[in-house]
């Protein structure tokens, strides 16, 4: 409940100052596991990507945030859960996977930290790490634009990568997560170029 009532506030906020587009919602699948994984330029990110997305998303949030009693409880309530940063955090891997398990929707920013220049920035190997480990479909997402109120802000999901052919051949966690990084960079290009087609 409280999830489906901090969507709806904080669309009825971001939608109209932010100006958000958003383009390829179909491609996010409605059912079975999904593992939708966005380049990361804003602390925003995670509010924008879970109003904008067709499915409820889990997301992994630093650690300390949930010592404080109040703030851990409502985090835990908008679906996220914590890790501790810059440390192996199995209890965080293997949350993620439950979730997954489940047939739920996990967001992860494979670059772990905001890009300070708006660049992708090269990937950690977790995304990799749950790409492998589940069946989960994978579903790049692009944020594009400054974060400035009524200046457009655009959000594109691009179709499902296929990880059938990086599980035959036992590619790398770290390798796999590039490949996502790639897509989103794939996507955010082509976004400029019908950009400039358009002018």
């Amino acid at each position: 409940m409280l999830y489906k009532i901090a969507k709806a506030v904080v669309s009825i906020i971001f939608y109209p100052l932010y100006r958000i587009q958003v383009i390829g919602k179909e491609n996010i699948p409605q059912k079975g596991a999904v593992l939708l994984c966005s380049n990361h330029i804003s602390n925003l990110d995670p509010p924008v990507v879970g109003i904008t997305s067709t499915r409820d998303i889990y997301f992994m949030a630093k650690g300390e945030l949930f010592e404080n009693p109040f703030l851990g409880k409502l985090l835990t309530g908008i679906h996220a859960f914590p890790v501790k940063r810059g440390l192996r955090d199995r209890n965080a891997l293997r949350k993620g996977l439950e979730i997954l398990a489940e047939g739920k929707t996990l967001g992860l920013f494979p670059e772990g930290t905001r890009s300070k220049t708006g660049k992708i920035q090269e990937p950690l190997a977790g995304a990799g790490f749950f790409a492998l480990r589940s069946d989960a479909q994978v579903v790049p997402c692009a944020i594009i634009g400054p974060y400035k109120p009524f200046k457009k802000l655009t959000v594109i999901y691009g179709k499902p990568i296929h990880m059938e052919t990086y599980r035959m051949n036992k590619t790398s966690a770290k390798e796999v997560a590039q490949a996502i990084m790639d897509e989103i960079q794939r996507l955010i290009d082509s976004y400029h170029q019908e950009a400039l087609l358009d002018k």
